[in-house]
């Protein structure tokens, strides 16, 4: 009987040989893996190219329906209308009253006082007259009593006058020891001119006034003192002229700093006509007379300053109101466009009033109704829109424009919250 072989192996030979059949098995089953996941990371350029305009289209999409919106600019015809009228302004009135053509008038009061140095500028001079005592002497013979008026002049040994100040009865002289005695009486002089140079020592004096008389030679005098008191210098006293230049100076610069003062306290929304301001010098004094000897002198005024004026906001109103009484009701008018001028006819201060002459224009147009508009121009194109304006609003329409956003739109939103009217007047 024929034998059979068996191919019989080592048990731990066949394990490692399993082992290593099993490794390259499972290398192959990674590789086979590794292919499949690389197929499905690769993405074809149709796809790509298909994904990216899905997205530009709903792009698109939101641009036109989201962001579309149409601006119109129209430029409206326009034509200057004018007034010509007077109004009153009156301080007893609170409001405006336009029927009556009456505005608010306010009235403002201001008060100033002020005290200011001034130089004298006038000379004077400052002297002294020399004074002492003289004993006059009388030794006329035959014995006779002499009399001097106020006034005798009395000759000084060094060649200064001095006069007495009052009448002298001079005794007459007497006998003593076969002697002649000169009767003699003590009187006070004063030099006939100041100065120091009159401030002479004792001296021995004749009489002048006696001069070729038989008197010269017995009636004389003379001083045992010094003359005293004798000065002489300039200063300066306050004429007339200074006292008018203080006044001047003074109510001048009052004046203007109170004015000021009362502009200072209207406000920017008054208007201040140059002639409704008053001003007055209420009190004015010099401290001296002229004359008063002085370096320096203080003169003193007070003024007052009164105002009328009214509110800008007040004529204007008064302005609108008669406009909107005047103008078509089909028409409105541009704000910034109105131009005022007016001119006072009467101020009157005391009474508190004042007269104006106004001339007055503004910019009217035809009055847009832009709701009517915007529902017309809902979905419709550039030219459309054009063509509606002209319809409804005809010659009264210098010209318009139409922008459609994004450029490539063609007709304007449905939503009319997205369409937008400005009127232009440039």
């Amino acid at each position: 009987m024929a034998k059979k072989i068996f191919d019989i192996k080592h048990p731990k030979k066949v394990s490692k040989t399993e082992e290593k059949n099993q490794v390259k098995n499972g290398v192959a089953k990674k590789h086979r893996r590794g292919d499949v996941s690389h197929q499905k990371m690769h993405f074809p350029l149709k796809g790509l190219l298909a994904g990216c305009g899905i997205l530009v289209l709903i792009l698109v999409g939101f641009l036109y329906f989201k962001l579309q919106k149409a601006s119109i600019e129209i430029w409206p015809k326009t034509e200057i209308l004018s007034f010509e009228e007077q109004v009153s302004a009156d301080a007893s009135v609170d409001k405006v009253d336009i029927a009556s053509k009456v505005i608010p008038l306010q009235y403002f009061e201001e008060e100033k006082d002020l005290w200011q140095e001034f130089p004298a500028t006038g000379n004077a001079s400052n002297d002294g007259k020399a004074e002492g005592t003289i004993t006059i002497y009388n030794s006329y013979s035959p014995a006779t009593v002499v009399t001097l008026k106020t006034g005798t002049h009395f000759l000084s040994d060094s060649g200064k006058y001095f006069i007495i100040l009052q009448k002298v009865v001079i005794p007459a002289a007497k006998k003593q020891n076969n002697k002649t005695v000169p009767g003699s009486i003590s009187v006070k002089v004063q030099a006939v001119e100041a100065g120091e140079d009159y401030n002479i020592k004792a001296s021995k004096f004749s009489v002048p006034g006696l001069s070729g008389t038989s008197y010269y030679y017995s009636v004389y005098a003379e001083s045992s003192k010094a003359m005293t008191g004798g000065f002489s210098s300039e200063v300066k006293k306050v004429t007339e002229n200074d006292i008018q230049n203080a006044k001047e100076i003074l109510t001048k610069k009052l004046l203007n700093d109170t004015q000021e003062a009362l502009k200072s306290r209207i406000g920017a929304d008054y208007v201040l006509l140059e002639n409704a301001i008053l001003t007055e010098i209420t009190e004015s004094s010099s401290a001296v007379k002229a004359g008063a000897v002085v370096n320096k002198f203080s003169y003193q005024a007070k003024v007052k300053a009164s105002a009328l004026a009214f509110k800008k906001s007040d004529l204007e109103n008064l302005i609108r109101g008669h406009i909107e009484l005047n103008i078509s009701d089909q028409k409105t008018f541009l704000e910034d466009s109105l131009g005022t001028e007016y001119t006072p006819v009467t101020i009157d201060m005391k009474d508190k009033k004042m007269v104006l002459d106004l001339d007055f224009s503004i910019r009217t147009y035809k009055e847009v109704d832009g709701d009517d508009l915007i529902s017309l121009f809902r979905e419709k194109s550039a030219v459309q829109i054009e063509e509606a304006i002209n319809s409804r609003m005809g010659d009264q329409v210098f010209k318009s424009e139409v922008n459609l956003w994004p450029f490539w739109t063609t007709k304007a939103p449905r939503d009319k919250n997205k369409i937008k009217i400005d009127l232009r007047f440039d």
